[in-house]
């Protein structure tokens, strides 16, 4: 599914703050779409969201200014206070640093597995380097299944703005870094629909070496691949998982997926209709191969320090629970005893987490316009532009990076790694599903936290050796 686009129109007022491409469709929120503006227009560079209030989480200090030329949102966005630009996002989450390094992605690759893809992806992304002073790059969109278009709950407006986001994303992070988008001519919905041809995409990627980093902003929720749901759900989950347990300790691969956009539930139904009275999580984020990436607020305080709390607004929150389908990997059993003693051996998602609320985001610019898309669709790309930079610094693909991430939340060197997300939590507020709160450590509504990229890097490289 879509994580997950709306049946809604293109355009989309700012009070809806809807998911807009049913996330089976991909997973991902849509703030406000403004008219477009020429690439050159500028605003205020104080477009930045600020909290005079303390941080209650970890901050990463800005060395770098923290407005600058390349801090300025597109005028058409300067009344929204949570625009970030790809400069900030580096910022906020230590990325820049390493970018002025020449650590940038140089000679790595991504590739994004989307239903449909957006037939202005390349015009989209050549304005939006422009806007922002990044390198442009020539993108790869390769639709290799010889099968008929399907689309039955009309989602393909949705994927154009999810596949936009997550290129716009993974760029603005990594911005040397190739980008290859692969089309499934069938939408991915909940349930088996979709899966198998985008199993045949992932298998393509191995099949043709195209790279070792697959990001994947999109989700099923678990309920629906029950067999009372949809009787080929399990085998299609073990043929997944078969897939990415050699595909990630045999050919290198890193696979990075958004943990959804229902906090603590999801759906029950095929169509996306109806979500669950109960707690659940999303495939493919709850497989132990897979690293989940969940959702957080993203705020800069008054002295340029940033610090986040789990996204919640709306309805709509940081997917996170325990599996139905996976036990606990033996990488989360090396956490504490108290932390433990709530996965009544299950697999525990998100692993990481990075911003998420459509308030506080990256700006994006979608078939012409300029706009604030959120949603974990977008956090994932977040860490899969960083595992380009990973790549890239270590001379090598570090592939399956769970183990050693978990082994540096039990280092001392956890504090100076991630951001610690202590505050809030994924309650679903539109069903009344309770949620897990932010609690020091690792967590189901952000996992391990946000990535400090200056020094976790370094130490991920050096803990996988």
């Amino acid at each position: 599914m879509l994580l997950r686009p709306t049946r809604l129109p293109f355009i989309v007022a700012k009070e809806n703050r809807k998911n807009y491409a049913r996330l089976s469709i991909p997973l991902l929120l849509l703030l406000v779409l403004f008219t477009a503006c020429s690439p050159g227009s500028f605003t205020n560079p104080a477009a930045q969201p600020t909290s005079t209030a303390k941080p209650t989480q970890t901050a990463i200090p800005t060395s770098t200014p923290a407005s600058t030329a390349a801090d300025v949102c597109p005028i058409s966005l300067s009344n929204e206070p949570g625009c970030y630009t790809p400069h900030a996002f580096r910022v906020a989450y230590g990325v820049e640093s390493l970018f002025e390094q020449g650590f940038t992605g140089k000679g790595q690759t991504v590739i994004d597995i989307v239903s449909f893809g957006s037939p202005t992806l390349q015009a989209d992304l050549d304005v939006y380097d422009k806007q922002f002073g990044l390198p442009p790059i020539k993108l790869q969109i390769i639709s290799p299944l010889n099968e008929p278009i399907s689309d039955p709950d009309n989602q393909q407006g949705g994927w154009v703005g999810e596949t936009t986001l997550d290129v716009e994303v993974i760029h603005a992070i990594a911005p040397d870094a190739q980008i290859i988008v692969l089309t499934s001519p069938v939408a991915e919905t909940e349930g088996t629909i979709g899966l198998p041809e985008f199993l045949k995409l992932e298998q393509y990627v191995i099949d043709h070496k195209l790279g070792n980093i697959v990001s994947q902003s999109w989700g099923v929720s678990e309920l629906t691949l029950q067999a009372n749901i949809d009787p080929a759900g399990p085998q299609q989950v073990k043929q997944w998982d078969s897939f990415y347990q050699q595909a990630t300790t045999q050919q290198g691969m890193t696979y990075l997926s958004s943990s959804g956009d229902n906090g603590s539930t999801d759906y029950i139904d095929l169509h996306a209709k109806q979500l669950a009275h109960v707690q659940t999580t999303s495939f493919p984020g709850d497989d132990p191969w897979v690293t989940a990436v969940g959702g957080t607020r993203l705020l800069r305080s008054s002295d340029n320090m940033f610090n986040e709390s789990v996204w919640n607004s709306g309805g709509d929150a940081s997917g996170g629970g325990f599996s139905r389908f996976f036990s606990t990997p033996s990488y989360q059993q090396t956490l504490p005893t108290a932390t433990k003693s709530q996965f009544n051996n299950r697999r525990g998602v998100p692993d990481v987490a990075a911003a998420a609320d459509p308030s506080t985001v990256l700006a994006d610019y979608v078939s012409g316009q300029w706009t604030l898309i959120g949603g974990t669709s977008a956090a994932a790309p977040v860490w899969s532009g960083m595992m380009a930079i990973a790549n890239q610094m270590a001379g090598h693909p570090l592939g399956f990076i769970n183990p050693a991430l978990y082994k540096l939340a039990n280092s001392s060197s956890y504090a100076s790694d991630f951001r610690d997300i202590t505050l809030g939590d994924n309650t679903n507020q539109v069903v009344h599903v309770p949620g897990y709160a932010a609690v020091a450590g690792w967590d189901a509504a952000t996992g391990l936290g946000t990535p400090n990229a200056a020094k976790l890097i370094p130490d991920l490289i050096a803990a996988m050796k």
